[in-house]
């Protein structure tokens, strides 16, 4: 495997699209014919292996090269968040990520959704990654469009996400 120097350079997001749903069962496809292959890591996917945690590496750090080994489609929500709110994987890990928030937002309603925390990590993410991926912000906002009772820490971010997608137009 190649070895970079930590952190690596993130891939650009535009080169990735909104996921269309694959009738495989290993992967998404996207707009741009590029299939993700699921059961592969980031490690696998980026083709970069990184180095070593060092030994005071604090516990975000040593979990997120942890989590860069596993299979993308085995990761929760919770470790979703962490590797996304890091700008790990994102080009990969928010497809993934927008899957999993749409089809939690209609339990939401429930008192069932406890994806805050990757809400939050997506929400937050540089404006050149939703701007870069237009169908990734019609997406999120189908899924803020679903969400009721939201808390006000949250809302902010949805405000501050609806304002810079609107004027990205």
């Amino acid at each position: 495997m190649k070895h970079d120097t930590y952190p690596p350079q993130m891939v650009n997001p535009g080169d990735l699209r909104r996921p269309v749903r694959a009738d495989t069962p290993n992967g998404r496809e996207h707009k741009m014919s590029r299939k993700i292959d699921e059961t592969k890591s980031l490690e696998q996917i980026e083709g970069i292996k990184w180095p070593a945690p060092p030994p005071d590496a604090t516990g975000l750090v040593k979990a997120s090269h942890e989590l860069r080994k596993l299979p993308i489609g085995r990761l929760d929500a919770h470790e979703l968040s962490r590797l996304i709110g890091q700008d790990i994987g994102v080009p990969w890990l928010l497809p993934i990520a927008l899957d999993l928030l749409r089809r939690t937002a209609h339990d939401q309603s429930l008192g069932d959704f406890c994806e805050d925390d990757l809400l939050t990590a997506a929400l937050t993410r540089k404006s050149h990654v939703w701007r870069s991926n237009p169908g990734w912000v019609t997406e999120m906002k189908e899924i803020i469009a679903a969400l009721d009772g939201i808390s006000s820490y949250i809302r902010k971010d949805i405000q501050k996400f609806l304002k810079e997608s609107s004027s990205q137009k």
